[in-house]
């Protein structure tokens, strides 16, 4: 994990770079977001300087994870949602998402309801549902029976004009009898009241971002943007790099997130943080 000096460092010169590439729309016409959960540690010891740095770099929109969900997140408890909300907004930054835990969405779903609507947020975000750790012995049965709360919580959602999302991590990105578990769960989600958020790093698993964005037109709404090279020498023989180092082809994958519907991306490279501002310049430069 890198220090606060390095990301300090690293914000400087990508606002920079993206100055030089001011002339140049952002993909989608959309504000440059990123996920906050790589720079948890540092939101832990220093939120206040961390947000101007995340600023400074270049992202003016965030998705924030729940203080009351999420261990590194817990010092956000001391603010009341509406003077979160004032604060990034001081800051110049935007907040209309964040993640939750499954408890908190199923066990807790007022409160957590309560909590996003007071703090103006209209997307709420599960990373997985089922086992994040999944054994390969579930069944299609299992399938339903982990979307059937979801669903449920995503009518009160909607009736407090909040969009559930799913993300497609863990258990949703496993395969059953060779058939993707994301594409079964998609067919029990009410799509009514759910909408979906890609997860671009599941393409090392086979799930194209190009692809499902054309196959369910119209029930995206968000996506998580990682890149990255093979490396042989990782456990997972990929390595992280700032998008538009590695292998996506984000001119492709934005292209088609027309079609799918995405409305608000987030940068999200938890490996090394440092890699999500010299980020910007490249998305600043995209168009699409």
């Amino acid at each position: 994990m890198m220090n606060r000096r390095a990301f300090l460092q690293s914000s400087a010169a990508a606002l920079i770079a993206a100055h030089a590439h001011s002339l140049f729309a952002d993909p989608l016409g959309l504000p440059i977001g990123c996920q906050t959960y790589p720079v948890r540690k540092q939101i832990a010891t220093d939120f206040t300087g961390t947000m101007k740095s995340l600023r400074t770099a270049g992202f003016t929109n965030i998705e924030l994870c729940s203080p009351y969900g999420y261990k590194d997140f817990n010092g956000l408890q001391q603010y009341k949602p509406q003077e979160l909300r004032r604060m990034l907004s001081d800051w110049g930054i935007t907040c209309i998402s964040a993640h939750w835990a499954p408890s908190e969405l199923f066990q807790k779903a007022d409160e957590s309801i309560a909590y996003a609507h007071d703090f103006g947020m209209t997307q709420m975000a599960v990373a997985a549902l089922g086992p994040f750790n999944y054994k390969g012995t579930e069944t299609a049965d299992d399938v339903k029976r982990y979307v059937e709360p979801f669903n449920a919580f995503a009518e009160k959602a909607h009736a407090a004009g909040i969009t559930a999302l799913l993300h497609n991590e863990g258990f949703v990105s496993a395969h059953i009898d060779g058939k993707p578990v994301y594409d079964m769960m998609i067919a029990e989600l009410n799509p009514e009241t759910t909408k979906l958020q890609f997860q671009v790093s599941t393409l090392q698993q086979g799930y194209d971002p190009v692809t499902y964005f054309h196959k369910y037109a119209g029930r995206f709404l968000s996506m998580h943007c990682q890149d990255w090279v093979k490396d042989p020498s990782t456990k997972s023989g990929f390595r992280q790099v700032p998008l538009g180092k590695g292998v996506v082809d984000w001119k492709a994958v934005f292209a088609a997130a027309k079609v799918g519907g995405i409305k608000n991306y987030f940068v999200e490279l938890e490996e090394d943080p440092a890699l999500m501002p010299p980020s910007v310049p490249y998305l600043k430069s995209l168009n699409v």
